[in-house]
């Protein structure tokens, strides 16, 4: 149930809190058990992934170092746009069993093209964490190590995912209403701000 604050905003809440922190240890379990004594580079993709990865490094119960990258592709709205790096790796990659952390994997994109770039720096191993991953709408041939829920094509916010720039700080995945974003930013104040 949408609780009454975000009830105008939201359709539904998809993944709860409570279902969130379960598979959260899971992974953490997962991860933990396939890096025990490999000492990984954790790279974090901005900013979307920042709730799922504090609460994912709180459980993972190996030494490890942690690094960002930051890359953008939806710059207006819910419209995909050209991807853009907004900050590099300041960790060596090179021989080191690296896992990149996302939020959602929907087309793909944003992943290979991570995926690429840090292959040519040449990793001991290269595997990705997604907390969702949404295969209706991939374009790309590629797919996640570590998934935390899959999920049908719908527009979801909350849990670090946002809708120009809003809802990050919910505790949960919701659906958002469709009227909002459908009609331009600008029309609705979600806009992104300049």
């Amino acid at each position: 149930m949408v609780p009454p604050q975000w009830r105008a905003d939201l359709r539904e809440v998809l993944i709860t809190e409570a279902q969130i922190k379960r598979r959260v240890a899971e992974l953490a379990r997962a991860i933990t058990r396939d890096y025990v004594g490999r000492d990984p580079l954790v790279v974090a993709l901005l900013t979307g992934t920042l709730m799922f990865l504090a609460d994912l490094l709180r459980r993972l119960a190996v030494p490890l170092k942690l690094d960002f990258i930051g890359v953008s592709s939806y710059r207006e709205g819910t419209i995909s746009r050209e991807l853009v790096f907004t900050k590099d790796l300041r960790l060596e990659v090179a021989g080191r069993d690296v896992l990149i952390v996302d939020d959602i994997l929907d087309t793909g994109r944003t992943l290979k093209t991570v995926r690429a770039r840090l292959e040519k720096l040449k990793p001991g191993s290269l595997r990705t964490c997604v907390l969702l991953d949404k295969p209706d709408r991939r374009t790309e041939p590629i797919e996640a190590d570590y998934v935390g829920f899959v999920i049908p094509d719908l527009f979801v916010v909350g849990y670090g995912l946002d809708y120009a720039e809003r809802y990050r700080n919910l505790p949960f995945v919701g659906v958002l209403r469709s009227e909002l974003y459908q009609v331009p930013p600008k029309e609705t104040g979600l806009g992104p701000t300049t």
